[in-house]
């Protein structure tokens, strides 16, 4: 059955030492770790489709949000309901990504986090966010604030939809894939 916890009941975070033993412990993080889905839920419009990918790969999903929120009723899937607030909910993703797995989130700074962690972040519209591009949406991100708190520009994003679906489909498969080869050809830890 999918389950409900409270943000506040997370395990204590540990310390691992020197720089060589935080990368074996990284590694093995790495190659040991299952990969896990963490969702940034409370607007993202593919749940649906990313319950269903993580049912066929068989992968644990977190479904982080403030509010409550319907479910499916499935072992692998557990929800996260933490205190309203600012990046209450991207905190708690962030705080708990491990290298390897995926976040789904708007949210560029949470990308960011997402991605220094040694982790994947992918937008529910398909557009992977990468070292490489991380950069350019954080300066984009601050750009069209400026220009929406001028009065420039009015409006927000063009709708979502059946394309966007399908881009993010695809790019979320072809993320596991690429973790899950990546996983496969590393050496495992004694």
């Amino acid at each position: 059955m999918g389950r409900s916890r409270r943000a506040d009941k997370r395990p204590p975070l540990r310390s691992l030492g020197s720089r060589a033993s935080v990368h074996t412990a990284m590694n093995r993080l790495m190659s040991d770790k299952p990969i896990e889905l963490f969702i940034d839920a409370d607007a993202c419009p593919v749940k649906d489709e990313i319950y269903k990918v993580a049912a066929r790969y068989g992968l644990k999903t977190w479904v982080v949000s403030n509010a409550f929120m319907q479910i499916p009723q499935a072992p692998r899937i557990e929800r996260v309901i933490v205190d309203a607030g600012p990046d209450v909910a991207d905190d708690w993703i962030a705080e708990h990504v491990a290298p390897g797995d995926v976040a789904i989130t708007n949210d560029i700074p949470l990308a960011e986090r997402v991605l220094q962690a040694g982790a994947h972040a992918v937008a529910p519209n398909g557009r992977p966010f990468t070292e490489n591009s991380i950069g350019s949406a954080i300066a984009q991100r601050a750009l069209m604030e400026q220009l929406r708190s001028t009065g420039d520009i009015m409006g927000g994003p063009k709708p979502f939809g059946p394309a966007d679906r399908s881009r993010f489909l695809q790019a979320l498969d072809e993320i596991i894939q690429k973790e899950r080869r990546r996983r496969a050809l590393q050496p495992r830890q004694p």
